[in-house]
C-alpha cells in the first residue's frame, strides 16, 4: 500500500545510516552513550514499550539499564534514584516510563529530572525552549512525527494542520513544531464543538485522543495526510489506533499504520536524544 507512512522502515533507515555511525564515532572518542529507564509496576503496555526501546538501544550501540520498581514503591525511593542519576556522569539520559501508579506524581517526577538528561523532552525547561524555537531535547513523539513527515517530503508550510489532543507530551508540542514549519494549526480537544468542521478542513491531521478508532474516514477530506498517534490492545486481540484505519485509508493520501507508524519514530527519537546528550558532552 503505497500511501502507508511506514515509521518502522524510516526508523530502521535512520538507525542504520545516521545513529549507528554517530555512536561508533562517540565510542571511538571513548564515550559510550548510556540510557537508563525507570519502570514502575507491571503495566503490560509499558513492559512492551520498554522492550522496544531496549531493542533499539542495543541495535544502535547505546548501553541501556532498566531499573524496576514495585507497584507500591515509595515516592522517596523514586526521587532518590532520580537524584542519583542526575549526578551520575556515566548516565547520559534517563526517563520514567509512564504511566506510573496513582500515588506518584507525574509532574513532580518530570520536574525532578535534570533537563540536560531529560531525553523524553518533558521538563518545563525543555518544553519552554521548544515553544521558543530553541535547540533542545524535544518530546519524542512530536519529534518523530515531524521527522516522519520530512522524510516523506510532505509539504508542511502553508498547509492546514489539525491536531486532536492537547497533552503536554504530544498535542501541544506537535502543534508548536508544525507551527514552526509554517503550517496553519488548529488544536481540537474534548470541548471542541462540531469537531468534523475542523477535521474535514485538514491537510494534515494528527490524532492523539487515546480512544480506539475514534475518527472515521467520513470525518476527513479527500487527500488528507493522517497521523495516528494512538495504540490500543483490544480484548479480541486486535491492535488499533485512534483512527478507524479501513475507512480513513480510503480517503487519505498518506496514513500511518498501527502498529508500525508513529511508535517506531518515537523510539528512534529517544535514541537520537540520548546520542545528542552524549555529543553535547564533548
Amino acid at each position: 500500500m503505497d500511501k502507508l507512512l511506514s515509521g518502522k522502515a524510516i526508523a530502521h533507515n535512520i538507525l542504520e545510516h545516521d545513529l549507528i555511525p554517530r555512536v561508533e564515532k562517540l565510542i571511538g572518542q571513548g564515550i559510550t552513550p548510556k540510557l537508563v529507564v525507570l519502570l514502575i509496576g507491571n503495566d503490560t503496555a509499558s513492559e512492551s514499550y520498554v522492550r522496544q526501546k531496549e531493542k533499539a538501544a542495543l541495535e544502535v550501540g547505546i548501553e541501556i539499564e532498566i531499573l524496576r520498581f514495585s507497584e507500591n514503591v515509595e515516592e522517596g525511593e523514586i526521587f532518590r534514584t532520580i537524584e542519583k542519576l542526575n549526578g551520575d556522569d556515566s548516565v547520559h539520559g534517563f526517563f520514567v516510563q509512564f504511566p506510573v501508579p496513582r500515588h506518584l506524581s507525574r509532574e513532580k517526577i518530570t520536574a525532578s529530572i535534570d533537563p540536560q538528561k531529560d531525553v523524553d523532552g518533558l521538563s518545563a525547561q525543555n518544553l519552554g525552549e521548544l515553544f521558543q524555537g530553541k535547540s533542545t531535547l524535544q518530546c519524542c513523539t512530536p519529534k518523530g512525527i515531524l521527522t516522519l513527515l520530512e522524510h516523506e517530503s510532505v509539504e508542511i508550510a502553508g498547509k492546514h494542520a489539525v491536531v486532536i489532543g492537547r497533552s503536554n507530551n504530544v498535542g501541544k508540542p506537535v502543534a508548536t513544531l508544525l507551527l514552526q514549519k509554517n503550517a496553519t494549526v488548529t488544536v481540537c480537544h474534548s470541548h471542541t464543538n462540531n469537531l468534523e468542521k475542523y477535521t474535514q478542513q485538514a491537510d494534515i491531521l494528527v490524532v492523539a485522543v487515546g480512544k480506539p478508532e475514534f475518527l472515521h474516514g467520513d470525518s476527513i477530506k479527500e487527500g488528507c495526510i493522517v497521523i495516528d498517534v494512538g495504540i490500543h490492545h483490544l480484548k479480541n486481540g486486535k491492535i488499533c489506533g485512534d483512527v478507524h484505519f479501513e475507512s480513513a485509508s480510503k480517503k487519505a493520501s498518506k496514513i500511518t499504520p498501527v502498529p508500525g507508524g508513529v511508535g517506531p519514530m518515537t523510539v528512534v527519537s529517544l535514541m537520537e536524544n540520548t546520542i545528542q546528550v552524549a555529543e553535547n558532552r564533548i
